[in-house]
């Protein structure tokens, strides 16, 4: 079905993301430094790591996650970031890009405020709340996510680990309409990502982040052209995944694959 709203060649756009020193940094990397109409950009709210408000829950997770060296390499990298400031703050400030904070994107507040704003459309970029109805309904076209998996198959959390951990060839990026349900909305774009030989977790991660800010750019482009067509979302017909266990973990490291 071809979308039937018509937007202004013009757009209004907020992003919603979460504060990650390593991978997000690198999609508005290149979504910045592609996307010429940056003055579209109404802001962009950033969330707790993973939605968590304890750092202790966050550090628990990520050492049950990587193990031990892993861990210390991880934590290595932050003590990087922060010295050399390569942080979102430092990147949008270069471009010029109000930045907000907050953990409750569907507050009353939060939606009084942005709702005053005129927007077309929200982004959700690894946002780490699910959207409620107040907030998909908020801007004038909608609210989209882009996922790192073809779905309806890899819904949920870490997507790309677990295409690896089940030895999948390709990588599938997917940019969908949100609803209420996780990972189930209408599909704009698929892409299809080889997943090279002796890949890492994280190598794979950063290069389908960067792949992922032109996918964007592409819908924006179809939805100012007003050529959005929608393909169905059966997730009936797909699988959900949560987050690794440790167990999890040491199978895909059995298989000869690497985190970082």
């Amino acid at each position: 079905m071809e979308n039937s709203k018509v937007v202004n060649k013009k757009l209004n756009l907020l992003f919603i993301t979460q504060e990650d020193p390593f991978y997000i940094r690198m999609f508005f990397e290149e979504f910045l430094k592609n996307y010429s109409n940056k003055d579209e950009i109404k802001g962009i709210v950033i969330c707790s790591t993973m939605g968590k408000t304890s750092i202790i829950k966050l550090v628990k997770q990520m050492y049950n996650f990587y193990g031990l060296v892993d861990f210390l390499r991880i934590v290595w990298r932050y003590i990087l970031v922060r010295i050399k400031r390569n942080t979102l703050h430092t990147l949008f400030r270069l471009y010029n890009v109000s930045v907000y904070r907050t953990n409750d994107v569907n507050g009353d507040a939060f939606i009084s405020y942005w709702g005053q704003q005129n927007l077309d459309i929200i982004i959700s970029i690894a946002a780490p709340k699910i959207f409620k109805e107040k907030l998909l309904t908020l801007p004038k076209w909608g609210c989209i996510n882009i996922h790192h998996a073809k779905l309806p198959n890899y819904r949920g959390m870490m997507p790309t680990f677990w295409q690896m951990y089940h030895r999948e060839k390709v990588l599938g990026v997917t940019v969908h309409k949100m609803n209420p349900k996780i990972d189930e909305g209408e599909i704009i774009l698929q892409r299809e990502i080889l997943i090279e030989e002796n890949e890492s977790l994280d190598s794979l991660i950063k290069r389908t982040k960067r792949i992922g800010a032109h996918c964007i750019i592409e819908i924006l482009k179809l939805i100012k052209n007003n050529k959005v067509k929608y393909l169905a979302n059966f997730p009936e017909k797909g699988n959900y995944f949560s987050f690794p266990t440790k167990k999890d973990v040491c199978t895909f490291r059995q298989q000869g694959k690497k985190l970082l």
